[in-house]
């Protein structure tokens, strides 16, 4: 089980549960082609996102398999929220789990998701005791695989055409990162 204190600190990020306050935040980037575009779901108007919030607001522990952990991207300076970044324990006899993040366009390219993405592999590994954590990502998401690469995830599987997303066939790849290989970058 993780329910982790909050906020969860970083150099110059605060991750912490959302509220129904965040609903203007989370809508201002949920609405946009451009942040969807890779995404299972298309841009959501302000219902949408409200009806996301609901679930996002009750994500703050991982009790058992199939939990999310799912938190508000903040600024350490501001506390304004940028985005989000989640952890799914997908298994729990196999020790796994998965990473996911959306971020404002504003703010991408500015190492925030890779500054997020590693406090979620930190309590993946070293606070659920995870063996092995997954980021997937539309095979054309470039931008998704550099963070991730970034994090020190190594490309484990491009998967050709596997899901059919918008009307159209895509690509999934898959990182991965063991909990030894957390444990040597750590050092």
């Amino acid at each position: 089980m993780l329910k982790p204190s909050f906020p969860v600190v970083t150099d110059r990020l605060s991750l912490r549960p959302f509220t129904f306050d965040d609903l203007q935040a989370i809508h201002a980037w949920e609405c946009l082609p451009e942040v969807a575009r890779f995404l299972y779901w298309e841009p959501r108007d302000l219902e949408g996102s409200r009806q996301m919030l609901d679930k996002r607001v009750a994500r703050v522990a991982l009790q058992e398999e199939g939990d999310v952990l799912d938190l508000a991207v903040t600024l350490r300076e501001s506390g304004r929220v940028i985005g989000q970044v989640l952890l799914n324990w997908t298994s729990r006899q196999h020790e796994q789990g998965e990473i996911g993040y959306v971020l404002h366009p504003d703010f991408f390219g500015k190492g925030y998701a890779a500054e997020a993405g590693r406090e979620m592999l930190r309590l993946g590994f070293e606070e659920l005791g995870l063996h092995r954590i997954v980021g997937r990502l539309d095979g054309r998401n470039t931008a998704s695989a550099r963070v991730l690469e970034k994090l020190g995830m190594r490309r484990e599987a491009h998967l050709v055409e596997n899901e059919f997303v918008k009307g159209e066939w895509s690509d999934e790849v898959v990182y991965a990162m063991l909990g030894s290989e957390w444990a040597a970058l750590s050092r």
